[in-house]
Order: structure tokens, then sequence, then C-alpha cells
């Protein structure tokens, strides 16, 4: 067994032993390295948001591209539309990187959730296997006892002129009666054959760094480096009637045809076909 950092040593951090808390040397160890994206790993025992605590970090001062912010526990993380996710301590992945794809036109930094997405769903699969859906824009879903839920979200913040912040929260080992809604779900529910959170983590930041990779070499293009291909290919929300919720509290409702270049939703309607760059979406019928 790897022994644990000092600070792990608090046995009240391990009052639920199915919740140990994670070995932040030996994820450095796993995925600090020379000519690697992560140039460092922290993990803190609690927070209120990763992605607000990035955000201020490079805000006050300079923070190396591939910095990674973890939380054992997270009590105020946000989501889209300022909603918040909060959940056990331990009892889930609460993460936030630091990217500066200077090289890439900004047009394109749009698709790095979508990109995100991908790169969890693909971690997922190796580690966990479970088959992790995407649900257009950012919400990571899980199927537990024949139900799509929510597992799991993606934001984006910029930080700064030349970078952005990427936060993403999944519910690993959360119990039924543990669940804020009866529409969430988590590893555990969903059949996981491992909850470890340690080898969860590093199997998603080597996923997410070798689509960054291949997206930056693209210089963004999503159809080069076949992330458009990915994504679709993922993505519960395509072939579905769905209600798109967009700003101004308008309602558009139409068949989901495609993810469009530009890594909008492109919805089908009775007045034709329309892109949504942002909004809620709502699924109206099965896949």
């Amino acid at each position: 067994m790897t022994p644990r950092d000092a600070a792990d040593d608090n046995p009240g951090r391990w009052s639920d032993l199915d919740r140990p808390p994670l070995n932040a040397s030996a994820l450095r160890r796993a995925l600090v390295r020379e000519g690697g994206l992560w140039s460092g790993l922290e993990v803190v025992e609690r927070t209120g948001s990763t992605n607000n605590d990035l955000v201020a970090r490079a805000a006050a001062g300079p923070v190396a591209e591939g910095t990674v912010l973890v939380a054992e526990e997270q009590t105020t993380g946000k989501g889209r539309l300022d909603r918040r996710w909060s959940a056990p301590p331990r009892s889930g992945l609460f993460v936030s990187v630091l990217l500066r794809p200077a090289e890439v036109p900004v047009h394109h930094w749009g698709w790095l959730p979508l990109l995100t997405g991908v790169a969890v769903a693909t971690g997922l699969a190796r580690a966990a296997g479970v088959d992790t859906a995407l649900k257009w824009p950012n919400d990571l879903l899980v199927t537990v006892e024949g139900e799509e839920r929510k597992a799991g979200g993606i934001l984006l913040e910029r930080a700064g002129e030349d970078g952005v912040v990427i936060g993403f929260g999944l519910n690993v080992s959360l119990r039924g009666e543990e669940l804020p809604v009866a529409r969430a779900g988590s590893l555990l529910l969903a059949g996981a054959v491992n909850t470890d959170r340690d080898p969860l983590l590093r199997a998603v930041l080597r996923s997410l760094e070798d689509w960054y990779g291949r997206w930056r070499a693209a210089l963004g293009d999503p159809a080069e480096c076949g992330l458009q291909e990915a994504y679709a290919a993922g993505c519960a929300t395509l072939g579905r009637t769905v209600r798109a919720e967009l700003p101004g509290d308008r309602d558009l409702i139409g068949e989901a045809v495609a993810v469009d270049g530009d890594g909008r939703l492109v919805i089908a309607t009775a007045d034709g076909v329309q892109p949504v760059g942002a909004g809620d979406i709502v699924h109206l019928r099965p896949a």
C-alpha cells in the first residue's frame, strides 16, 4: 500500500472507510512529469469552489498551465446558470485545471467543455467500466436501473487574457439516500467496477491531456483532431426530441440532429434548422 501524505494522517478523514482520502503525492508522481501537460497538483480538504479558487489564483499572479486543484469536499461548487453543486466529503471528484491554449483561435475555445466531456467519458470507460453519455453542452450521464441520470457536470471560466479554468464534478460513491435529487446518479449506482478515486482521477486527467494535445495540434479544429466525431458518438442528446430553454425566456422544440463545427447544437424544427449556442436542454423523448 502506498503511504498517504502526512496530512492524511488525520483520523477524522478515515471516518468513512469506503471513502479514503486521495493520495496527493502518488497522484503527482503519476501525472506530473517533464514534457507533460500537468505541471502541479494540489489536493485540499475543503473549499467552496475549485473553479473560484483557481481563477482567483490566476488573477493574483502567474500560474502555470496544467495546474490541477482537487477538493475532497466542495461546498458551493458552481454549475451553469449559477447552479450549486455539493456532495458529502470524498464521495466524488471535484477538480479544476488551468489551461492556456494560446495558439488556438479564441472562437474554438468553446469546444473545451465538450472536449472535457469526451475525455472524462473515455477515462471512466477505461477505469470504472461505466458508459458515460454526454448531454449537450456539459452534463455527464449514467444509467441507473434503466434510467438516465446526471452524475456530473463541466464548467469553463476565463482566467485572464490567455487562460481558461475548466472544472468538473463527478459523483463517484454517492449512495441512493445521499442523492440531492431523484434524477441524480453516481458511478456506484451505475454499477462501476471501480470507485477508487485515485485511479479514476489518473485515468481522466491522462485522457484530458491526450485530447487537449490533439486539439491544440489541430489549432482547435474539432473535425481535424477527431473531437467533433467523438463527441457526436457519445452525445445522448442527438437524435432526440428536445426543448431548448434559451436566454430571454424563449423555448425551442425540435429534434437535435447535429453538433456543428462551432460546438453548437443543431435543432430541426417545423420552421427549419436552427443552431443553439447557449441554453438549457431538456430531453423530451428517450433515445
